[in-house]
């Protein structure tokens, strides 16, 4: 699904999450931590409206969904540019961190309310000292349903947001669509028409 200004969203959601997170913790967001997040924002968004705000390409890993754009470093713009690295923590679990370089950049308006106020709900829920990131992915195992799906079906396969997210969408007549499956079908549609 094509998702305006994509890399600029991935960007600044990563950097909402690492400001928001060390805000309230002190600490540098793990990887790990960020990539549950991030589908978090993704899925649930999904789920509940029918739209994608990242659009990123999850794995269904034993850790939950991880982001592979992110995770096998395709797009190295995502992992070091002016906003944040990615940086090896020196610890025994070879930990990787966010860092971020300049808060002042930024940019939430990329982003409806409806998506900021996601994101700030998970930065409420999961941003606790007290949380570990085991309880994270575990979390992402119980909420994130497309994970669950692929996870059963193909362990390391990819999730699809057609065929994990919206379960036989395709085999279902229009008048009994949900509200999200509804704008879903409506997106891809209109997709469709412009190629």
């Amino acid at each position: 699904m094509l998702i305006p200004f994509q890399k600029e969203k991935i960007k600044n959601a990563i950097l909402f999450f690492a400001i928001e997170y060390r805000k309230k913790t002190k600490k540098n967001i793990n990887q790990t931590r960020l990539y549950k997040f991030l589908a978090f924002l993704d899925f649930e968004i999904m789920e509940e409206y029918g739209e994608l705000p990242l659009g990123l390409t999850y794995k269904a890993m034993d850790m939950g969904p991880v982001p592979i754009e992110i995770y096998e470093k395709k797009e190295e713009e995502y992992i070091n540019n002016d906003l944040y690295i990615f940086q090896n923590k020196k610890d025994n679990y070879n930990t990787v961190e966010v860092i971020v370089k300049n808060k002042d950049l930024l940019d939430l308006d990329y982003f409806s309310d409806i998506e900021i106020e996601k994101m700030r709900n998970i930065i409420e829920i999961y941003t606790d000292k007290s949380i570990m990131t085991s309880q994270i992915s575990d979390a992402s195992h119980e909420r994130i349903k497309a994970w669950k799906k692929r996870y059963k079906e193909e362990r390391n396969g990819i999730i699809s947001y057609d065929e994990d997210v919206f379960i036989n969408i395709s085999n279902k007549k229009e008048e009994d669509f949900t509200n999200a499956e509804r704008r879903y079908a409506m997106l891809k549609a209109f997709e469709e028409i412009k190629k």
